[in-house]
């Protein structure tokens, strides 16, 4: 029996391990910014175009997007809403929004921008919750739709990013060839 695994063993070492060596450096990396282009770039780029339709940025629209309490205090008038802290916050967020995630499927800055978008997403998932009145549901519950588990698997995506960086397919590493 003890040879039985020891051969497995020694089969998976060979199999698995030599495709983990053939793909360090680039798989990780490159695949996890290439789910996050297919999921999450559609899904922020269409959020942040929100907060800056209309005639004035950050528009109405953000506010009730970011911070609703205050955007309904002062009537979704945003020239009545103080700069500081509400529009800085507002401004920051849309910012973000659209910065981020271009910089981690360029794979530039890739580490800092996982983890500004693992921080963005924390922020927002407590805005939805406590803001907008989202359920957020449950770990362990066989309910993959719900809102924690969703946001679990975005921010899964961005540690390995955050772990492993953007691989030798991105900026980050033309720019490291380069400095050496």
């Amino acid at each position: 029996m003890q040879t039985a695994i020891k051969r497995m063993s020694s089969l998976h070492a060979s199999l698995f391990g030599g495709l983990e060596a053939r793909t360090d450096g680039w798989f990780i990396g490159l695949s996890a910014r290439l789910w996050f282009a297919a999921i999450l770039l559609p899904y922020y780029f269409n959020s942040a175009m929100t907060k800056v339709a209309g005639d004035s940025f950050p528009s109405a629209g953000a506010f009730a997007q970011i911070v609703p309490s205050i955007a309904d205090q002062y009537l979704y008038d945003t020239a009545a809403i103080p700069f500081f802290p509400w529009h800085i916050i507002v401004i920051a967020g849309t910012l973000a929004e659209f910065v981020l995630p271009v910089l981690i499927v360029l794979g530039l800055f890739t580490r800092l921008g996982a983890l500004g978008m693992i921080g963005f997403i924390a922020v927002q998932t407590v805005v939805d919750i406590t803001a907008h009145g989202a359920a957020a549901g449950a770990l362990f519950d066989g309910l993959p739709d719900q809102l924690i588990n969703q946001r679990m698997l975005w921010i899964f995506v961005l540690l390995m990013l955050v772990i492993k960086g953007a691989g030798k397919f991105s900026l980050d590493h033309v720019l490291a060839r380069r400095a050496r």
